[in-house]
């Protein structure tokens, strides 16, 4: 990261205690003491409106859009550029990203390998990544490359940022209660629910104004059904 200019860094649920005590490259140990411990996906990228997964497509059958490498960087500029923050996600080097876990992502972000060996070394994966952000990006585009990059201040020539994932969280938590509380499905599936229900609130993309609208919608019918008698 520190190589390529990144310094924002979130670790989701590291296993060690001690893994800020981790050596890290020379001139990087700041950025190491200074990230961001979270203890889900979901908390690390509550602020990021662009979420983008790495993986690859080996023995993956992807449930969101998939872009080139080389298309990554265009789209996390347009994100900034708009005022929003973007967000990449690097999964273990056993198993990677979970398919709960690419829930939580717009985008994935196919690194492309020889079949004959998928998998990547994390360190590999992260310079890979950030070098074509790097590359493909100039600074006038950037000029604070972070994982989760603070907005620009010229917002004149794009919209408003998308809505941030905590708020499609929210979203998404409020309509699985409501499903649950009218009896949609069996309780077996309501994790697989809620996977598809993140998914399809990225995939839809309502804006900020219409996820309050739905919200507000959506806390008053789970309202009516709490006050409707239960049957025997």
């Amino acid at each position: 990261m520190a190589n390529f200019g990144f310094s924002r860094l979130a670790v989701v649920a590291p296993y060690a205690p001690n893994w800020r005590e981790a050596r890290s490259a020379i001139g990087a140990d700041e950025l190491l003491q200074k990230a961001k411990r979270t203890e889900s996906l979901a908390e690390a990228v509550a602020d990021c409106t662009l979420v983008v997964a790495t993986g690859t497509l080996t023995r993956r059958k992807p449930e969101q859009r998939v872009v080139s490498l080389p298309e990554l960087a265009p789209l996390v500029r347009q994100e900034i550029e708009r005022g929003g923050r973007a967000a990449l996600v690097f999964g273990p080097e056993k198993h990677g990203l979970t398919r709960d876990d690419l829930s939580y992502c717009h985008l994935l972000v196919e690194i492309p390998t020889d079949p004959r060996q998928p998998s990547m070394n994390l360190g590999q994966a992260v310079a890979v990544c950030l070098y074509e952000l790097a590359a493909r990006s100039s600074k006038a585009s950037l000029s604070t490359p972070a994982l989760c990059t603070a907005p620009t201040e010229d917002k004149t020539a794009q919209p408003g940022p998308a809505t941030p994932c905590g708020d499609l969280e929210r979203l998404a938590g409020l309509i699985g209660e409501t499903m649950l509380t009218a009896g949609y499905s069996r309780s077996t599936m309501q994790a697989a629910n809620r996977r598809d229900l993140r998914l399809m609130l990225r995939r839809v993309a309502p804006g900020p104004r219409d996820c309050r609208r739905i919200l507000g919608l959506f806390r008053r019918i789970l309202w009516r059904l709490k006050r409707v008698p239960k049957q025997d």
